[in-house]
């Protein structure tokens, strides 16, 4: 990467731009988005169901049912960030908290990755929300998961990949 330009500059990320230069030795502009990453986490209840939230998701004009995450603070250590963000979208603390995976959901564009961790032994604490965010606590029986994908209300890839990754069945979504 040569020559990076800052195109933009907002609250949660960055838009820059760079030349690459390709097989045959030519230049070509780039344009890329800088994140500094995030983490989810897939909360289970003593019960044995899964803690989802739902909260509305203006870039697709709609709410959704996912697992609790968010951006991580600077250089914030993912697992750190998996604790905050448990905390303040759902209330509860992690006794234990386990990595799953990490990966990056749109090369092309976008520098981001996602770590994803699964939480057990949860204590229930105060939650404390963004102020921007809106969200509601939804458990969901592992086995609720299916219907729920086929039907949309699941259907961003960290929730599909951390709840696969969990254990959870979740089936092709169908067009």
């Amino acid at each position: 990467m040569q020559n990076e330009q800052l195109l933009f500059s907002g609250r949660a990320f960055r838009v820059v731009g760079f030349d690459v230069t390709d097989r045959d030795g030519r230049a070509r502009r780039r344009e890329v988005v800088r994140h500094p990453g995030a983490a989810a986490i897939v909360p289970w209840l003593p019960d044995g169901r899964v803690l989802l939230i739902r909260q509305p998701r203006p870039a697709i004009g709609r709410s959704l049912l996912e697992i609790p995450a968010g951006t991580r603070d600077g250089d914030e250590p993912p697992e750190a960030c998996a604790r905050r963000e448990l905390a303040e979208e759902t209330g509860y603390e992690a006794g234990t908290l386990r990595p799953l995976l990490r990966f990056h959901p749109s090369v092309g564009i976008l520098d981001e990755a996602i770590w994803i961790f699964e939480a057990r032994d949860l204590r229930e604490g105060r939650s404390a929300p963004e102020d921007d965010e809106d969200i509601s606590l939804v458990p969901v029986h592992p086995n609720e998961v299916a219907a729920l994908v086929r039907s949309g209300e699941i259907g961003d890839a960290k929730t599909l990949l951390g709840l696969a990754a969990a254990g959870i069945h979740v089936p092709p979504a169908g067009f």
